[in-house]
């Protein structure tokens, strides 16, 4: 294969990824399974993003997360479960619906007390913690939430996080659906032009995985 290439992963090659290297808790691994019987579970991370956001909390030494996006909590619980005993996990959604599915796991698995889950527009929400001094308070930052506004998230994340901070956004390959031309969808044409803002902004190291759906992963410049 030539050097302009990425192996594809195959189906039997995801589940051999999966079977040597993952290293769910049994609390993680039945909030995957009860995420897993709802219609609307292909919004959930993959296991293997969930890791990697677990490893991303522990070389970074966080001790505060930002989540944009909850939905089950399943990566909330990830990164909870990374975190020291006084760490935290701000997670925002703009309904309790799906989060209500998370928290019994939550609770279950001891996290509770660590994940402060708040409710609203994630743009309100973002602009109030900023507002409130939270600037630079924030070690990672994962969004996953409303593709459309993530030009919006990042920016507010890019306040939020310190220097040296990451920022990892999901989605960012949608399916495909940035390389298509006649996709007019909201979502994404604004995924669209995020990408292309990211590989050259100068504020941010940048790094564009094809994991899953895409995952763009940045550490914040000092400056």
């Amino acid at each position: 294969m030539s050097r302009d290439s990425t192996r594809p992963v195959t189906a039997p090659m995801l589940e051999y990824i999966r079977r040597v290297s993952i290293r769910e808790s049994g609390h993680v691994r039945a909030l995957r399974e009860a995420t897993g019987k709802l219609r609307e579970r292909g919004w959930a991370c993959a296991p293997e993003q969930g890791q990697l956001l677990a490893l991303i909390c522990r070389m970074t030494r966080a001790e505060r997360v930002l989540e944009v996006g909850t939905f089950t909590g399943y990566a909330t619980l990830w990164m909870a479960e990374a975190l020291p005993e006084d760490g935290t996990v701000l997670t925002i959604d703009v309904m309790d619906e799906y989060v209500d599915v998370g928290r019994p796991h939550w609770e279950a698995a001891g996290m509770g007390g660590k994940i402060d889950a708040r409710t609203g527009p994630a743009t309100d929400v973002l602009r109030a913690l900023i507002d409130e001094g939270m600037a630079g308070a924030f070690d990672v930052a994962y969004i996953d939430a409303n593709k459309k506004d993530y030009d919006a998230y990042f920016e507010a994340a890019l306040t939020l996080v310190r220097d040296a901070g990451v920022i990892v956004l999901d989605n960012m390959l949608w399916g495909g659906a940035v390389l298509d031309p006649g996709d007019e969808r909201k979502s994404t044409a604004a995924l669209k032009v995020l990408n292309e803002k990211l590989g050259r902004d100068e504020r941010i190291s940048v790094s564009m995985l094809p994991l899953d759906d895409g995952l763009t992963v940045c550490v914040k410049q000092p400056g």
